[in-house]
């Protein structure tokens, strides 16, 4: 079958020790059966890894930081369009998602630029401040959880948790606090890098295990792979994982989909106790860093998600491999000045 030439930008170009989705979900995409992609990367910072990895990125393009706000973003995209002609655009992170949902009907009218991307309602309502709410909503297990948004409010949450608990910020960073000082400490590192409220959530014990998945929008899931973490870094991100045969990650995952009608891509944090119970840790409005681990074991949810995008009849995957493993590693590329250069000075490499 001939592949369909398309033209997809894609942001997420970080591959750090808390690596964005960018780079997998690129690979992803460059292993499609159905299209022949050329890919246009979109990076915030002249650092970003994927900007060198020319065998994955044809051409990359700065944009400006969310914080500029959507107008700025959108007369970069008008100006990035013009030169490439993008036909998908897949946005990665938690704190630029705000923009592209907001810009994603002006994107396609005028530009003819797909998106297939969670409502706004639906963006808003699984954030870590409304996990609690969303968990009774639909019928999960969610950790007691609560905002705040002074450190004078910390030395009243014995009265509601019990030491230790999760200090969590609303995009990114969790840090464990054992006692009232660390609560502060932790409060001010995270509300200083993304913002407030801050998250105050229940410590439940217990096995870490995650689900990468993507629904249609109408309430069905396209795909779904569970994995447990193997080895986790000291920023809690998994730096190698097992895909599982759990019955009850899918049914949460297909029970959660069919009550919000989840549109796009979409990881759940989840911790599995000691006594079998599931809860509910986060919900990730985007494919996670691991993502690839997904077409390792047969189900590209990437290229399921261009398709989408692009209006076509996408049938749900029936089944995935179990006991596939990703072990992540870092590689050193070697960059020519004039190639840093040209993207600091000129913004498109």
């Amino acid at each position: 079958m001939k592949r369909k030439k398309i033209n997809v930008a894609v942001t997420g170009l970080n591959a750090i020790d808390s690596p964005g989705p960018g780079v997998p979900v690129i690979r992803a995409l460059k292993e499609s059966k159905l299209y022949d992609v050329r890919i246009i990367g979109l990076s915030y910072e002249t650092l970003e890894p994927g900007i060198y990895m020319h065998d994955l990125v044809d051409k990359t393009y700065q944009i400006p930081f969310p914080s500029t706000g959507k107008a700025a973003l959108l007369t970069r995209l008008k100006y990035i369009h013009e030169k490439e002609k993008i036909d998908v655009l897949i946005p990665n992170f938690d704190a630029e998602l705000y923009n592209f949902i907001t810009l994603a009907d002006t994107l396609k009218k005028e530009m003819k630029i797909k998106t297939f991307l969670p409502t706004l309602e639906q963006f808003e309502e699984r954030h870590k401040a409304n996990l609690s709410e969303y968990g009774r909503k639909h019928g999960i297990k969610v950790p007691y959880g609560k905002m705040i948004f002074s450190t004078a409010e910390i030395p009243a949450l014995k009265d509601e948790f019990t030491y230790p608990l999760v200090v969590k910020g609303k995009f990114y960073d969790a840090s464990i606090a054992y006692t009232p000082e660390q609560a502060a400490t932790y409060f001010n590192k995270i509300s200083a890098k993304w913002g407030l409220p801050i998250i105050i959530q229940e410590m439940v014990y217990g096995q870490e295990v995650n689900v990468t998945a993507i629904g249609d929008g109408k309430g069905n899931v396209i795909g779904a792979v569970p994995m447990r973490k193997q080895y986790i870094t000291d920023k809690g991100k998994a730096w190698s994982g097992i895909s599982l045969d759990d019955k009850n990650l899918l049914d949460m995952t297909k029970k959660l989909f069919k009550g919000c009608k989840w549109r796009g891509g979409m990881e759940l944090e989840i911790i599995k106790t000691n006594e079998g119970d599931y809860y509910l840790l986060e919900i990730n409005p985007r494919f996670p860093a691991w993502v690839y681990l997904a077409v390792g074991c047969g189900q590209n949810h990437p290229e399921a998600l261009v398709s989408l995008a692009l209006g076509e009849d996408v049938k749900p995957f029936k089944k995935y491999d179990v006991g596939k493993l990703f072990v992540r590693y870092s590689y050193d590329l070697i960059v020519e000045l004039e190639e840093f250069e040209k993207i600091s000075t000129l913004g498109e490499l």
